[in-house]
């Protein structure tokens, strides 16, 4: 379950920016996952129940925006977006090899009590 080590990392970083801040508590966590990530929203929303008991971050609310695949089609010239399984060109049936958008991952906000 590399969920785990990915919400270690995205708990590190929370944390340091609630220090630099000098939070009290961190209230909400937004991030952004593209549906071609390789990461399970479930699965790292339970991962930080864990990494961020015992924190400033333990309640937080995280929001999780999950990010369609956006592919460019060639013969058509337009971007088109598809379910995580598939590539193909709504318009024209061409299969893309550009993915634009979709195997992100970042964190987006931190909101914090001061």
């Amino acid at each position: 379950m590399h969920e785990l080590s990915l919400m270690q990392t995205l708990g590190e970083r929370v944390l340091s920016v609630a220090a630099a801040e000098g939070a009290e508590k961190v209230v909400a966590i937004r991030l952004r996952i593209g549906t071609l990530a390789g990461v399970d929203p479930d699965a790292l929303r339970f991962a930080a129940e864990v990494v961020l008991a015992d924190t400033l971050a333990a309640n937080a609310t995280l929001t999780i925006e999950e990010i369609p695949a956006t592919w460019w089609c060639a013969p058509c010239g337009a971007d088109f977006t598809t379910p995580p399984d598939a590539r193909a060109c709504p318009r024209c049936g061409a299969l893309s090899a550009r993915l634009l958008r979709g195997q992100d991952l970042s964190l987006v906000s931190v909101e914090l009590v001061p």
